[in-house]
């Protein structure tokens, strides 16, 4: 029952043994091709619980995650973030129980689920508000988009300056060319605003 990803009960009448009671969790339906999508992405992987180790690694294959660590007290999963860490890895978590609230804090990036309880939500940095892991691949994307945004927006904008700055203090004149004329100076510091803003309005057309 264990390998088939069920956590076994044991039940006794009176000291003696009378039953077994098998009890699993429903796998979402869309996790296995969510978790494919973000091992595409270049993303690493674990899944940390506190079930025990073959009910574990069943679900874990189930999921598609490979790097499974079982019977994981919360403490011990703050603990395994902080062990990333010191390998220089990035982390983030991502839990919606009392168990995960810990290891929530201590990752670079706590992603909690809204259907959760309110300690893991306060724990969080990102909430994923309908609580299936599509949300987190998005959130994902959507963090890479702006700060690849951020990048173009930083390399436009120092370029002008780089080119804009020297002109405007008069290079040019030194070389027997003109000085820079204030009104296209000013429109070319309209110019790199306009096109500073607009990039990042790019961020409007995302798509999850």
């Amino acid at each position: 029952l264990s390998a088939q990803g069920k956590t076994v009960l044991y039940l006794a009448v009176n000291g003696e043994f009378a039953a077994l009671l098998a009890i699993a969790d429903q796998l979402k339906s869309e996790v296995p091709e969510a978790v494919a999508r973000m091992k595409a992405m270049g993303l690493r992987l674990i899944m940390l619980t506190g079930d025990q180790e073959a009910t574990a690694r069943a679900i874990g294959a189930q999921a598609g995650i490979d790097q499974v660590i079982a019977g994981v007290l919360p403490e011990d999963k703050a603990a395994k973030i902080i062990e990333l860490h010191g390998q220089g890895l990035r982390t983030a978590m991502v839990g919606d129980g009392i168990n995960d609230a810990p290891a929530l804090a201590q990752a670079d990036i706590g992603i909690a689920m809204g259907t959760g309880i309110d300690i893991a939500i306060e724990s969080g940095d990102v909430v994923i508000m309908k609580g299936n892991l599509d949300g987190v691949i998005t959130a994902l994307k959507l963090s890479r988009a702006v700060m690849r945004n951020i990048r173009q927006n930083l390399f436009w904008a120092f370029g002008y300056n780089v080119i804009g700055i020297p002109v405007a203090a008069g290079l040019l004149t030194l070389f027997g060319g003109p000085a820079l004329n204030q009104m296209i100076a000013g429109a070319a510091m309209a110019l790199s605003s306009v096109s500073v803003v607009s990039n990042a309005l790019r961020l409007r057309g995302f798509k999850g």
